[in-house]
């Protein structure tokens, strides 16, 4: 799968799981590790959880495998390694306090949508 139809699956998986302030940050430019971090928050740990897992499940469905999911325990931020997406899930206040979006500032941010 492509790292354009994988963001585009995981941003759907997201949306279907009501996940909030879903943000694309395109760094194929900037770094050799991905080609996108998608960044979302949810409303509580479990939704947090439920996010990160519907990830992993549409994931799984195509074919594609995560190859590491961090933070799965009750945490405030899981973090989910597609390879050539990498997705942030994390309570609100973590997110606000981390700020990622702070680092890749100089990145074109694609919005939910995953288009500029």
């Amino acid at each position: 799968m492509q790292a354009e139809q994988l963001k585009d699956l995981v941003v759907n998986a997201l949306e279907n799981i009501k996940a909030q302030d879903i943000s694309v940050i395109d760094v194929r430019d900037r770094t050799s590790v991905t080609d996108f971090m998608v960044l979302a928050s949810g409303t509580s740990n479990r939704h947090v959880k439920s996010l990160a897992d519907s990830v992993v499940i549409e994931a799984k469905e195509q074919g594609v495998r995560a190859s590491n999911v961090e933070g799965e325990g009750g945490s405030d931020w899981i973090l989910v390694d597609l390879g050539d997406v990498v997705v942030h899930v994390m309570m609100p206040a973590t997110r606000e306090f981390y700020d990622l979006e702070r680092f890749w500032r100089d990145a074109p941010d694609l919005g939910a949508a995953g288009s500029e």
